[in-house]
């Protein structure tokens, strides 16, 4: 395993790259660990869970809900779980959620790592510390910021899962590279998704490449008052969008990122949009879709990234190169009526 540690404000947190799973007892005591996965994973990797102590949730976003932390806490309560017991979350981004906000808030706080299981969850989900719960339609409304002690890892944990997954992964791949790594940005163009999943070393590449851009930007500011919020390019939308279709975190994103970058030719004078959009189709991902405004955009005034009468809204200047635009709620409604009608 390849160790790297990154500072954030109230912990270092060691980064496992090129692991295994089976490593996890040289990372925490077994004996104090209770490990928090879903049925999915539970059921794919039976024979790495032998001998830990585990508690199995229900797959998928609609579980990722206060409910879901209860009936964890209840069996905390039922194994005697103590301030010094560990939780593992084994799983992709609604594990790593539950695990993190419940070790947050258990015993006013116990230490929880991740071993994330799907490539949304290694490339972004279980990178930052952000840990919550969705309340309805509305995205983790309710969560706490704070540190995971550690993320191994295990590429041969993907090999399980259908292609759709790993488009749903590249979305924040791709996002991470319009707003930070114009030379990452190109990479892709060259490559597609096929070259990462036969090529395990080009995959630890581009996952510990992706880990290393959000672990920066969010250990320089890991309240998200600031930068951190470029990490939200494509999300604003998307996440509304995601809550009243149903569709894949990626699936949405990647819409949203399209409407982003037409935003972004009228207020910042961007000029790439179709080149973002063909790389997004070329990792599988939707660029366009028949979208009610009047729905979206009643979900989108509750964003959590609103302030006041204005939201936070990612824009980009150039590929590799963001902007955290401030815009007026009705100013935002207007242009966005616009911007709709390119990806419808």
């Amino acid at each position: 395993m390849q160790k790297k540690i990154y500072h954030f404000s109230s912990k270092k947190v060691a980064n496992y790259f090129n692991g295994d799973i089976s490593g996890l007892d040289e990372i925490v005591d077994r004996k104090r660990a209770v490990i928090i996965t879903d049925e999915n994973v539970f059921n794919k990797q039976k024979k790495k869970f032998l001998g830990w102590s585990t508690i199995v949730i229900k797959p998928g976003e609609k579980f990722k809900t206060q409910a879901t932390v209860n009936e964890v806490v209840e069996r905390l309560i039922h194994l005697q779980a103590d301030r010094k017991t560990f939780l593992v979350g084994v799983g992709g981004g609604v594990v790593t959620d539950i695990t993190g906000y419940v070790g947050s808030i258990y015993m006013r706080g116990i230490p929880f790592g991740f071993v994330p299981s799907s490539l949304l969850a290694m490339v972004d989900a279980a990178i930052g510390g952000k840990n919550g719960v969705d309340v309805g339609p509305y995205k983790n409304l309710l969560g706490i910021i704070r540190q995971p002690e550690f993320l191994l890892y295990d590429v041969s944990l993907l090999s399980s899962l259908p292609e759709t997954e790993w488009i749903n992964g590249f979305a924040e791949i791709i996002k991470h590279a319009a707003i930070r790594d114009a030379a990452m940005f190109r990479e892709l163009e060259k490559n597609k998704l096929s070259t990462y999943r036969r090529n395990k070393t080009a995959l630890n590449d581009l996952i510990a490449r992706n880990a290393n851009i959000k672990s920066s930007i969010v250990k320089k500011d890991e309240w998200e008052h600031g930068d951190r919020r470029l990490l939200n390019f494509g999300h604003t939308l998307g996440h509304a969008i995601e809550n009243i279709y149903g569709l894949p975190h990626g699936h949405a994103i990647s819409i949203g990122m399209v409407a982003a970058c037409h935003l972004s030719e009228s207020m910042v004078g961007f000029g790439e949009t179709e080149r973002v959009a063909a790389l997004l189709k070329k990792y599988g991902l939707p660029t366009e879709l028949s979208i009610d405004a009047n729905k979206v955009f009643k979900l989108l005034k509750l964003d959590k990234k609103r302030a006041n009468q204005a939201i936070h809204y990612i824009l980009v200047k150039k590929l590799g190169n963001a902007v955290v635009e401030s815009i007026p709620i009705d100013e935002l409604e207007k242009k966005l009526q616009s911007v709709l009608k390119e990806v419808n």
